[in-house]
Order: C-alpha cells, then sequence, then structure tokens
C-alpha cells in the first residue's frame, strides 16, 4: 500500500465512529428513500441482483439496498469503517457482507455483479483510472456502474481563491469534524491528480475509453437528492454507464 493510500485510511480511521452516526442518522431519514428511488431507476428490476457497494465506509448504501432484498457486498480499505458498517447492518434484514478492501484491486472474481455503486469515494483514491477498471471487471456483461460524486477539489480551490472562512462544519452531515480534520482533508484532496481534472468530464472520457457504454452524467442528482444540503461549489452529479 502506498503513502497516500495510508494516509487516507488514517484519515478515515479517526473519522469512522462519527461518519458511523452521521449514516445511521440517514438510514431513518427520508434522505434514503430518495437515494432508493433515484437508485433503482438505472438498475434491472430484480429481487436477485448481486451489487458490489464501494468504499461503502459505514455501509450506509449496502445496508439501504439489501434491505430491498438485493445481494449486497460492501468493502473498504479503512478496518474501523468496515466495524461501523457491521454494526449498522445488525438491524439489516437482507443478506450482506463485508471486507476490508482496495477498491483499486479488487479481489473478486472477474463479471462477479450486476451492479456495482459508489458514493463520494472516487475523489479520495490516488489511481481512479485503476479503480474504474477494476469495477467494470467485476461488473457482469450488461451490468451498471452507478457513481455519485462531486468535484470536491475544485471546491476547495474555490474557497482558498475566495478567503472563505474554512472553519469545520459542525453540520449534521460533518459530526466531528475538527478545523485539523478539515485541514488534513483539504490538503489530501488537493494532492489527488483527480482534483487537478475537470468532473465529471474526466470521468467521462475514462470511463469512454475503457469501453462503457451509455455513458451519462446526471448534474442534477445531488439537488434531487440532497436538497438544501447538496454543496454550492461541490455539487453532487451521478455518472451511469453499462459493461
Amino acid at each position: 500500500m502506498g503513502d497516500m493510500e495510508e494516509r487516507v485510511k488514517s484519515y478515515w480511521t479517526r473519522r469512522a465512529h462519527d461518519f458511523g452516526t452521521v449514516r445511521r442518522m440517514e438510514l431513518e431519514d427520508g434522505i434514503s428513500r430518495r437515494w432508493l428511488f433515484e437508485i433503482e431507476k438505472h438498475v434491472p428490476d430484480r429481487n436477485d441482483l448481486t451489487i458490489l457497494d464501494v468504499g461503502t465506509g459505514a455501509g450506509y448504501f449496502a445496508v439501504l439496498l439489501a434491505n430491498q432484498g438485493y445481494q449486497v457486498s460492501g468493502v473498504d480499505l479503512t478496518p474501523a469503517m468496515i466495524k461501523e458498517a457491521e454494526e449498522i447492518a445488525k438491524g439489516c434484514c437482507g443478506q450482506v457482507t463485508f471486507q476490508v478492501m482496495d477498491a483499486q484491486n479488487l479481489d473478486y472474481s472477474d463479471e462477479s455483479f450486476d451492479v456495482v455503486i459508489a458514493r463520494n469515494l472516487t475523489w479520495t483514491l490516488p489511481r481512479p483510472d485503476l479503480a474504474y477498471k477494476e469495477w467494470m471487471r467485476v461488473l457482469k456483461k450488461g451490468g451498471i456502474l452507478l457513481n455519485f460524486d462531486a468535484d470536491y477539489g475544485q471546491e476547495v480551490r474555490n474557497k482558498e481563491e475566495k478567503s472563505i472562512d474554512k472553519k469545520a462544519d459542525v453540520s449534521e452531515f460533518h459530526i466531528g469534524l475538527t478545523e485539523e480534520l478539515r485541514q488534513e482533508s483539504d490538503q489530501i484532496t488537493l494532492s489527488m491528480d483527480i482534483s487537478q481534472e475537470r468532473r465529471p468530464e474526466w470521468d467521462l472520457m475514462q470511463l469512454k475509453e475503457m469501453g462503457f457504454v451509455n455513458c451519462t452524467c446526471d448534474r442534477e442528482a445531488g439537488a434531487r437528492i440532497l436538497k438544501e444540503r447538496n454543496a454550492v461549489d461541490a455539487p453532487v452529479f451521478l455518472l451511469t454507464v453499462e459493461k
């Protein structure tokens, strides 16, 4: 594992418990219905779907989708996050499993999943191009990739250029985010190569070059799901592609 992966893992280890608290709140909030509505618009209408929640964090998507009857596997680089996910999943009524695993180097056979889904993951990866290749590899022919993300690099740069007061966000989405952790997050973000790219244009180009088809980007997904929580400088977009 490289130095950057270790730094990212260390950061999210410190955030894991508070992050799990946020995801527990989301599972009981109306936002979950909105996430499900957006996701299920794009996946086949079958309850036997096999889904990989890559970069599962505290397991929010994995538990949400398993409760709908899907067979879900969640993976994350950070053991502390997987521990949070397993705790949250104790109240799950569906089939879900969790493993510590690198999103850029998955320990799954080719064509294992009908759907790969990610939320706020790509921007944290040193080699998102490798991750996209791995996700394509483990998708079955005709499988769907759903990637919810945002241009967080541009958001950090905008704040610096505008000299915006960058005190730690104490909203319910960022419980426990101290000023020290916020600064670490910003430094990690700006050190990532993907933060120097124009997104989501870069992602669409990569995905098309890899052979994905029906590549689309919904720039309004975050506004519909997160509503007023959708960041102005980093609105959430949804990339949907097919193998």
